[in-house]
């Protein structure tokens, strides 16, 4: 077995693993990179083919690598980041091992290293470290969906990950399960694409795409949103709240709401609660979460009025925006409660249930009881080993790319700390 020791190992060549890279490159710290797949490799293979990113290239960029400058509110494809990361490594030289799947992470026995066990392309290798960065992300895993088994077998299943382009899927009607960002977007998708299209709904908070003269993350940006730090929200449900609706489509010009997908053609139902036999049942509650949507962006459209009032900024007044807007007419109180999938034509189903970390490698105590890591903005319980790349890892920016940069350099700060203490006291190599 060959054994390799390295200052800090990072898991992941996603946007937090290449730009941890990047900083302990900027510290001289001995590292490597391990991916599974290849470069970005989640964002490769999970996106359908009309996929565009739902925040523009400028806040897409990595550390030291800004975005085309002739370009920086347009809304690039997952081809784009991809290929974005991939030059960045070669401009960078920065040590990725890709086709490289962890398989345990533990603490060597009797040592204060730990000892890493990969499998790279059928071959076992052991690497010892002195800190780990896991950056695998909160979306490397599909999340099951709990109904599928109960599904006819002549009726085919996808996860929203699989799902390429409309073209690919067996004639006939179409039921996705689930309705934030990758749920809504393949619904339109589809229904653009002539499908007839269901859509179960969920409970998920949206936002006007444009508004009052800028695009909504611009705003959110300056009014200072996405600074609030994990540590000061103090009801932790908030914690958990869905990613709000947006889309990049359209130019970014373009707010996607239930209601508009309802008036493209979209038949919105409830919650899906159980399958016997051809039937789906569904609570009644998809007028609820219209509702609640809309209400969110108030308060959103709210929140950003006020700021433009204290600040006394010039910021014209607000475009109508019909798929922002509540729509009156919409009555979801006669929508079935139940679907017979042979009498509708339903042929496939998408199962938009999102995504779940895959750390079932970590041999450690670093988790509660429900199997979410347990952090200190990125920390873990266990010396050396940290995270990056969660929702609210340190604020609430970090969920997207803009904030997974600031994370970056705050824990490749506590790690070159560490690295020099420890080189002093001859304990670490440089």
């Amino acid at each position: 077995m060959n054994t390799n020791l390295l200052a800090v190992i990072v898991i992941g060549a996603g946007h937090a693993g290449l730009s941890a890279s990047y900083f302990l490159k900027q510290h001289r710290i001995q590292h490597v990179v391990l991916e599974r797949g290849l470069i970005g490799e989640s964002w490769a293979s999970q996106r359908w083919d009309s996929f565009r990113m739902n925040t523009a290239n400028k806040l897409n960029t990595l550390p030291g690598w800004e975005t085309d400058e002739t370009e920086p509110d347009s809304f690039g494809t997952a081809q784009n980041l991809v290929a974005s990361m991939k030059q960045y490594v070669q401009n960078y030289g920065l040590p990725v091992l890709t086709n490289t799947t962890v398989i345990s992470l533990r603490k060597a026995p009797g040592s204060e290293l730990f000892e890493i066990q990969t499998v790279q392309n059928g071959s076992t290798k052991t690497y010892s470290c002195w800190q780990v960065i896991v950056a695998s992300g909160a979306q490397s895993q599909k999340q099951p969906a709990r109904l599928a088994g109960k599904i006819d077998a002549k009726i085919k299943q996808l996860h929203s990950s699989e799902y390429r382009t409309a073209a690919d899927l067996p004639a006939g009607g179409v039921l996705v399960v689930g309705s934030a960002q990758s749920g809504c977007q393949i619904a339109e998708d589809l229904i653009l694409a002539g499908r007839i299209v269901y859509l179960s709904t969920s409970r998920v908070p949206r936002c006007p795409r444009y508004y009052r003269g800028k695009d909504i993350m611009d705003w959110l940006i300056l009014t200072g949103f996405f600074n609030v730090r994990s540590e000061d929200i103090a009801d932790s449900a908030q914690l958990h709240v869905r990613t709000p609706l947006l889309k990049g489509n359209d130019n970014g010009r373009k707010t996607l709401s239930l209601q508009s997908l309802a008036r493209s053609g979209v038949i919105l139902l409830g919650k899906l609660q159980d399958v016997v036999n051809d039937f789906a049942y569904f609570s009644e509650d998809a007028g609820a979460h219209v509702s609640f949507a809309d209400e969110f962006s108030a308060q959103v459209k709210g929140f950003i009025d006020n700021f433009i009032a204290e600040k006394h900024l010039p910021a014209p007044t607000a475009e109508p925006d019909p798929d922002d807007e509540p729509d009156n007419s919409l009555n979801l109180s006669g929508h079935p409660g139940s679907i017979q999938f042979r009498k509708e034509g339903i042929s496939t189903i998408i199962w938009a249930t999102g995504f779940r970390p895959a750390m079932a490698y970590i041999q450690l105590p670093v988790f509660d009881e429900t199997g979410n890591p347990v952090h200190q903005q990125g920390k873990s319980l266990v010396k050396g080993l940290y995270f990056l790349g969660l929702p609210w890892l340190r604020n609430r920016k970090s969920s997207l790319l803009l904030g997974i940069k600031e994370d970056a350099q705050f824990i490749t700060g506590c790690i070159n700390t560490l690295v020099q203490k420890q080189t002093m006291v001859g304990n670490q190599p440089d």
